[in-house]
């Protein structure tokens, strides 16, 4: 992976410098505190060089020592670790609905979050809300603007709609500024930070509005920066064709941020049918969405459920076209109806071991999301992080 001059997250292959610079680093993260004869046999990389790297590693900042560890005879071995206090990246997630920005350690822990509704308007008017809640977060989180290293961001269309935040948010703020979709930085969050999800081959559902794609241990980012669409364009479709086209192509129909359960809800109450969720939703149709369906499903609302398990089945049928196509080891569902839990996910299950290939569905594990709503800014967090890595 490399960055374009622009700030556009993209893959290369990396020098061999770097691959070393990535695996000592990316073990220390995982590992850390660890003994430099301990990183030298899990890397394969012989101790001199490993030491010399360390060496350097430490003296720009980046590891700090952190005391010794038991001896099995002889000198007690010296542990090294990421410097958590000295080293920062802001992650920001540049959503339909809200703006969330998290402060990290180069571990990528979380120090502090924010989460503000994305404004209506143009770009440039989310753009510089974009800019007040990095401001904000930094204000809240006491960690000094010197010690913050990288900005990642995860957007939808990032080399689209959002490309001039890359050169507004740097000017602000003068330091790296780094872009990626929002589905592969939150494929990438869950590879790196969800242990359930370190594997190969991934792909990310952020529910319905884009796929996250982890190949080989790395992410997939497109000749553009914007691959794992998983609609086709309708912009210049008629009415009269949408209908022919989608009767045939159900897994490229648009069902919305998410899978259409708030409408299909609201649809329900309209012709009078009783259910939970008017209670849910506190008696006012308006307070209806995905949480509130989500909630009287839980509740054993039968209509709630009908809701939840329909919208399974559809994202199920898009995920079986996609497990056939990237025959992946997991895949992990988020953008916010992962909250259902097996609600969704069995029939998410049911319906990709119905119609993918049996071979390619008899591998890949379909699982809910770790990370949640910070899996975007989190993985483009950790997206901006590894940079610095690649280049110490």
């Amino acid at each position: 992976m490399d960055i374009k001059q622009e700030g556009l997250f993209h893959h290369r292959s990396f020098s061999d410098k770097e691959r070393k610079n990535l695996a000592i680093l990316e073990l220390i993260r995982k590992k850390g505190p660890i003994s430099r004869t301990d990183i030298s046999h899990t890397t394969d990389i012989n101790i001199v060089s490993i030491s010399n790297y360390v060496k350097d590693y430490i003296a720009k900042g980046i590891l700090v020592e952190t005391g010794c560890d038991v001896s099995t005879g002889g000198r007690r071995p010296e542990l090294v670790e990421l410097n958590a206090k000295g080293l920062y990246v802001v992650g920001l997630d540049i959503g339909i609905s809200n703006i969330i920005a998290t402060v990290t350690d180069f571990s990528i822990n979380i120090v502090s979050k924010i989460k503000i509704p994305t404004p209506a308007g143009n770009t440039s008017d989310i753009t510089l809300k974009a800019i007040g809640s990095i401001g904000e977060l930094l204000e809240k989180s006491g960690v000094e603007k010197e010690k913050i290293k990288v900005i990642g961001i995860g957007a939808a269309c990032a080399n689209n709609r959002f490309y001039p935040t890359i050169d507004a948010v740097r000017a602000k703020f003068g330091i790296d500024v780094f872009m990626g979709s929002d589905a592969t930085c939150a494929a990438f969050g869950e590879k790196h930070l969800n242990p359930k999800a370190d594997v190969e081959d991934l792909l990310y559902m952020y529910s319905d509005i884009g796929c996250g794609i982890i190949i080989k241990g790395d992410a997939y980012f497109g000749a553009g920066g914007n691959a794992g669409e998983i609609q086709i364009s309708h912009e210049h479709i008629s009415k009269e064709e949408e209908l022919l086209f989608f009767k045939s192509s159900q897994y490229l129909k648009p069902w919305g941020m998410d899978l259409g359960i708030t409408s299909m809800a609201k649809h329900e109450i309209e012709k009078g049918v009783g259910t939970k969720i008017v209670a849910c939703a506190k008696g006012d149709p308006k307070n209806i969405n995905t949480e509130v369906v989500i909630e009287a499903a839980k509740q054993d609302d039968e209509i709630a459920t009908d809701i939840v398990r329909n919208a399974g089945m559809n994202l199920g049928v898009r995920i079986a076209y996609l497990v056939n196509l990237f025959n992946p080891e997991v895949v992990v569902v988020g953008g916010g109806v992962e909250k259902a839990g097996e609600l969704i996910l069995d029939p998410v299950r049911k319906t990709v071991k119905k119609l993918a290939f049996s071979e390619q569905a008899g591998i890949v594990k379909i699982i809910t999301s770790a990370l949640g709503e910070d899996a975007v800014s989190l993985g483009a967090a950790s997206l901006a992080a590894r940079e610095i890595f690649l280049k110490a």
